[in-house]
């Protein structure tokens, strides 16, 4: 299979992501092991909780590319991307739609929790809000724009602004205009980002709204490389930033770090760096 690349430096998958149903996308994304949104999971889940602990609100969640819904599937349903390649099989829309439908009614992990979505694919936001695994959602791209009024009303309900491969394809400029729609009330992030993209530009601007960025210890695992050519492109990208790669990316995986991101004001709000020596070997 020949894999066109995307302006990011990674693989293109945009062939699979204008689709009326996330079948396709699942099952290409199963083929390579894609498993950053089920090890994304645990750690969401706790800031879920920890926000509720500490606000008494249970959280509305933002989930910044949200594609078909993919993290709010994983989140409600505690299931994995290759069971939702299974679950969704060769069927057509209507039965993807049907099957998300009748699972969220008879067992939903997240039935307290309000989420909602942004990405630039129309058709994705569609299904997700069809099949009620996005309670809202908001077409838009905010690289080079602010969002409009109806779009800052959405945005600003967030709580919780969450992403498992957004950044990158989105720079501190559309996390910076999340922030603003909430006025002065800033939410908590948690960010999982690939480590050939830097977060501590991102970090640095949101600081200056008046956030506290952590990196999480360790790495995790978001998918295995669609071709060689990827691979070695992301390896050179890494080499040229002064990053060993030996043991991740060499091994042939996409690694990704997990940043959290809350108001200085917040007492539970951690004071580690958002960058630590080992980004730097």
């Amino acid at each position: 299979m020949t894999v066109s690349m995307h302006s990011t430096g990674k693989a293109s998958f945009d062939d699979i992501y204008d689709r009326p149903d996330p079948s396709a996308y699942c099952r290409r994304m199963a083929e390579l092991d894609y498993r950053i949104p089920e090890l994304a999971r645990p750690a969401f889940a706790e800031l879920i909780d920890e926000y509720e602990a500490t606000t008494g609100i249970v959280p509305t969640v933002l989930d910044l590319g949200c594609s078909y819904g993919v993290n709010a599937a994983v989140l409600r349903f505690g299931t994995t991307v290759a069971e939702l390649a299974d679950h969704y099989g060769g069927a057509d829309t209507a039965t993807c739609i049907a099957r998300d439908r009748a699972r969220l009614a008879a067992d939903d992990r997240l039935p307290r929790v309000r989420l909602i979505g942004m990405d630039a694919s129309a058709p994705a936001l569609d299904y997700a809000a069809a099949t009620g695994l996005l309670h809202e959602t908001v077409h838009a791209d905010l690289e080079s724009r602010d969002p409009t009024e109806s779009q800052r009303r959405v945005l600003g309900a967030a709580d919780l602004v969450i992403s498992t491969g957004c950044v990158g394809y989105v720079t501190g400029s559309t996390l910076t205009r999340v922030a603003r729609a909430h006025g002065t009330r800033l939410p908590w992030m948690a960010h999982f980002v690939l480590r050939m993209y830097a977060f501590e530009p991102i970090a640095r601007e949101l600081a200056a709204l008046g956030y506290r960025t952590e990196r999480r210890p360790g790495t995790f695992r978001q998918r295995r490389f669609a071709s060689a050519a990827e691979q070695q492109q992301v390896v050179n990208t890494l080499s040229a930033n002064g990053i060993d790669t030996t043991g991740y990316e060499s091994d042939g995986w996409l690694h990704a770090h997990l940043y959290i991101s809350r108001p200085v004001v917040d007492d539970s709000a951690p004071s580690e760096p958002a960058s630590t020596p080992e980004d730097r070997p």
